[in-house]
């Protein structure tokens, strides 16, 4: 059976112009915006007049202009192709690549089953279930009938735990751990998304607490270790803490933050963590703000992409 792997995001703008078309396709998304699809028009367009000016002057000035998602995925894709003698292919949800040119090379190409590896190591139905919907329905669009397998959830996965502990180290050099708080900062959601039965909360917790055992069984201490969710929006309820409350209250002036929810750098992780919230933390002066590098093209991120697909 002939097949190809593609990896799954939510997508980053490329240029300026593809801003206003990510938090469209974004905001115009069922499983993001979860009203009728009147309201969520008009909810849509609210969003976005009330933020393209600000979302494009922050790509202009402090992104060079663009997402590094992409081109950081390609870096990693390039890696993979080495260990992997199968197509691989980038997928993006909200900006290109889109689904429909890939799938129809695929089919073309008599590829029979698509192996679906999330970028996003928990589970929500904002990410990888609105993914894998895209997928299938560009399928359904093109007469496209292969066998499908979505890479299960890994955010406990002991290899995964083990990078996201390298990755905080690697961050943390040679200073004491012991000086720093530990912020793991996963992704925040509206919490309404949380009530309908979303499994993400329980799997970030689930996470935090392995990277907690994962620290204190190699006797590696942190003045705290606390889970904090970035990126809201709205005056909605989200998950709390907000990492920008904690930051702006601090008990503790060392802080360390790893991007939980993230296995590619991209804006979030760039400018919101490492750009404007050091800017906070610089007003209120911390004696020290570090912000850990998701995992990118890391050789030891390849092998874990690899055991996941070849594993039966």
């Amino acid at each position: 059976m002939k097949r190809a792997l593609i990896l799954l995001n939510m997508g980053g703008a490329s240029s300026i112009d593809e801003v206003e078309m990510f938090l469209r396709n974004m905001f115009s998304d069922k499983n993001i915006l979860t009203m009728d699809r009147y309201t969520r028009a008009l909810v849509r367009e609210i969003i976005i007049f009330n933020r393209i000016d600000e979302v494009k002057d922050n790509f202009s000035k402090n992104l060079g202009g663009k997402s590094p998602l992409l081109e950081l995925t390609n870096r990693l894709i390039e890696k993979l192709k080495r260990e992997l003698e199968i197509p691989i292919a980038p997928i993006m949800r909200y900006v290109p690549p889109f689904a429909t040119p890939t799938l129809e090379k695929f089919k073309k190409d008599g590829i029979e089953e698509l192996i679906l590896f999330p970028m996003y190591p928990q589970y929500s139905t904002t990410t990888t279930l609105s993914s894998v919907e895209d997928i299938e329905e560009c399928c359904k669009v093109l007469n496209y009938e292969p066998k499908i397998r979505v890479i299960e959830p890994y955010y406990d996965n002991y290899d995964y735990i083990k990078l996201s502990v390298d990755k905080i180290m690697e961050a943390l050099g040679d200073r004491d751990s012991r000086e720093y708080d530990l912020l793991l900062s996963a992704h925040g959601l509206p919490m309404s998304i949380i009530k309908a039965g979303d499994p993400y909360q329980n799997q970030v917790e689930a996470n935090v607490s392995a990277i907690k055992i994962y620290l204190h069984e190699r006797g590696i201490e942190f003045h705290n270790i606390k889970l904090v969710y970035q990126s809201k929006v709205g005056s909605s309820a989200w998950l709390e803490p907000n990492l920008v409350d904690v930051l702006r209250n601090p008990y503790h002036r060392k802080v360390l933050i790893y991007p939980l929810a993230f296995t590619i750098d991209n804006s979030e992780t760039i400018y919101e963590l490492d750009i404007e919230h050091r800017e906070i933390a610089e007003k209120i002066k911390y004696d020290d703000y570090l912000v850990a590098k998701c995992f990118n093209d890391d050789d030891e991120f390849v092998d874990l992409v690899v055991k996941l697909v070849e594993a039966r």
